[in-house]
This record gives structure tokens, C-alpha cells and sequence, in this order.
């Protein structure tokens, strides 16, 4: 009979619990919290049943009972307000692989930024998950009230942005202006000159800096964005439908498009197609962030890659590590790149 077997016979409920292994193991509970925590002070034969007998119940110590043997916390924070459910997904899968072995865990939390109650509801949850610490990505990592609680709170952050905010020991910097300044330098090379803009949210930090970038990437092939051909989006699908159609509405109308982001673009894919347009024939599209649906639709989308992913495993890897404690020279700094695809071609 299995260890996991005669848990279950023996009536207990739910997982196993530490008490279940120090019962099977024929030790004390102290025991098995020192050979979880990889004390020296075990002999070799008990560690090793110990061992045994947590990999055959299946085992998992709780976090924060764990984090109280050390008097310490192994439970990292992701708060996040983004319209974007894939930002959000590929931020937590870099998390995930960066805390792969370490003992910690992640904690994942939506807010609104726009709330007047957000600084006390941030302190109730982090103070109630007695959080180790907390990553801030993208629009979240601009709101200096949630720093400012952090600090007070004496708990260690990342801020992942698109440019620097911060000392660069607590910045993963994505550059997101040089990726816009690609996307202009390979529009203006296939020859586009009336080139229309949909932006992101008023008051994102990512649209501001993309349109500048973008902007002055024209500017180096002599180019200006033309403001009447500048709509404004709100990082959302529908909003790049509505913001296309009336960009393709005027005459003449543009021969290209930059989206802040790709779900813009699909959204500016759909205008294109209900006046019967092809896209990468009569229209270029270029979008934002190469997220997965960019090489999904037909044509696939011309696009600036962002690796959130990336991202997301080195603020783990920072937040975690003592390197923390320690200020480096400069942000851990990510260069975006365009994947050129179908979406685009030489201007009619």
C-alpha cells in the first residue's frame, strides 16, 4: 500500500498534510519541517524516507506556514489593470518560470486604477497575503501611490514600463518608443507616406510613447504624422474596428496603418474588409506586442514584438534574487523587434 493509499484509509481529509508525513514517517512534525527546509541537521536515511513519503502522498507545503518556519514570506504579488488578458497571461507565465524551484508563489490580483479606494484596498490585500513582494507591470507600474505604499510598507516591487520611472534595481525598461520607430522606418522604406495612427488609452504612458517613437521614426525619412489621420483607441478590439472605419471613411484615405496594439489592428482588419479592402494589398496594418493572434490571422500581421514573457521572468528573477538589495548600473532593458509579415507591402 502506497503512502498516498493509506492516507486516504486512515480518514484524512482533503490533501496531506505535514502531520500526515511526520504519522507515515514515524517522526516529529520539527522533522519533516527540517528536511522541507533543507536542514543539516537530519541524518541522511531520515531525510531520505521523509522525502519518499512526500513524493508518494503528493506533499505540498503551504506557502505561508513555510514562510512563517523562516519569518519570512514566499508569496509574490501580481497586480495588474491592463484591457489585455494576453499581457497579463504572458507577465504571469515569465513569473512562473522565474519562481520555478524557488518556493515561492504567486498571488494574482486585478485592480482599478480609476478607484478612490485603490491605495487602501492595495494595503488590506498585501498586508492579508503578508506578501514577500510585488511586481507592477504596465499601466500599474506608473501609479506612485501603490510605490509609495510599497516603501512604507517595506515590501520589495519591480515596475515593468516602457520607460524608466524608477532606480534601475526595481525597472525592467521595454523601450516601447524604438519598437514604434521600427514600424515607421518600414512603412516609410515600402514607400507610405499618408500613414494614419490609432492610439492607445489618453493618459497610458505605452501610447504616448509609442506615438512619439513612431513620429520620430517618420522623421527621420523627412515624414509628419499628419494629426487628422490620428485616431484615438482604447487598446481594445472594438475600439480598433471603430477608430479604422473612419480613418478608411476619408478621402483620400490612408494606404497604411500603425496600431498601438494588435488587438487594435485585428479590430482595423474587419474596417478594411467591410469596405472591401485587402489587407496587405490595398492596406498595410502594422500592429503592436506580436501577440499569438498576429501570426493567427490571414494575412498574418506585420508587428512589434514585445516579450512580456521575458519580461515577466526577469522581474521574478529580480524580485526574488538578493541582487535586489544591490543597485545595478542601469534597468534590465528590453529591445523590441518588428516581425515583418503579410500585413504590409509597397504603398499603391
Amino acid at each position: 500500500m502506497t503512502a498516498r493509499e493509506r492516507v486516504a484509509r486512515e480518514g484524512a481529509s482533503g490533501r496531506p498534510t505535514i502531520n500526515d508525513i511526520a504519522r507515515l514517517a514515524g517522526v516529529s512534525k520539527k522533522t519533516v519541517s527540517r528536511v522541507i527546509n533543507e536542514s543539516q541537521f537530519v541524518k541522511e536515511d531520515t531525510r531520505s524516507a521523509v522525502q519518499a513519503i512526500i513524493r508518494d502522498t503528493g506533499y505540498v507545503p503551504d506557502p505561508q506556514a513555510r514562510g512563517l518556519a523562516f519569518r519570512r514570506s514566499f508569496l509574490v504579488g501580481l497586480i495588474y489593470d491592463n484591457p489585455n488578458a494576453q499581457h497579463t497571461i504572458d507577465h504571469q507565465q515569465g513569473l512562473l518560470e522565474a519562481m520555478a524551484g524557488t518556493g515561492f508563489e504567486l498571488v494574482v490580483r486585478r485592480v482599478d486604477r480609476t478607484s478612490p479606494t485603490l491605495v487602501e484596498d492595495m494595503r488590506a490585500f498585501i498586508e492579508r497575503q503578508k506578501l514577500f513582494g510585488v511586481v507592477l507591470p504596465s499601466p500599474v507600474s506608473e501609479e506612485e501611490r501603490l510605490v509609495s505604499l510599497l516603501k512604507a510598507l517595506d515590501r520589495r516591487y519591480v515596475r515593468i514600463s516602457s520607460t524608466p520611472l524608477d532606480q534601475p534595481d526595481r525597472m525592467v525598461v521595454s523601450h516601447d518608443g524604438k519598437g514604434a520607430a521600427q514600424a515607421a522606418h518600414h512603412l516609410a522604406g515600402l514607400g507610405h507616406r499618408r500613414i494614419g495612427l490609432i492610439s492607445g488609452q489618453e493618459g497610458r504612458r505605452s501610447s504616448s510613447v509609442r506615438m512619439r517613437g513612431f513620429e520620430e521614426g517618420l522623421a527621420e525619412h523627412g515624414l509628419v504624422l499628419d494629426q487628422a489621420l490620428v485616431r484615438r483607441g482604447a487598446y481594445t478590439y472594438e475600439s480598433g474596428v471603430v477608430a479604422a472605419r473612419e480613418l478608411l471613411a476619408l478621402e483620400p484615405r490612408p494606404t497604411a496603418i500603425f496600431c498601438l496594439n494588435d488587438e487594435m489592428a485585428a479590430g482595423a482588419y474587419l474596417a478594411a474588409r467591410e469596405q472591401g479592402l485587402s489587407v496587405g494589398g490595398d492596406i498595410s496594418i502594422v500592429g503592436f506586442d506580436d501577440a499569438p493572434i498576429a501570426s493567427r490571422l490571414w494575412p498574418t500581421m506585420t508587428s512589434v514584438r514585445l516579450p512580456l514573457r521575458q519580461m515577466g521572468r526577469i522581474a521574478g528573477e529580480m524580485l526574488t534574487s538578493d541582487g535586489l538589495s544591490e543597485a545595478s548600473p542601469t534597468p534590465r532593458e528590453i529591445v523590441p523587434e518588428l516581425i515583418v509579415r503579410n500585413s504590409t507591402a509597397a504603398a499603391i
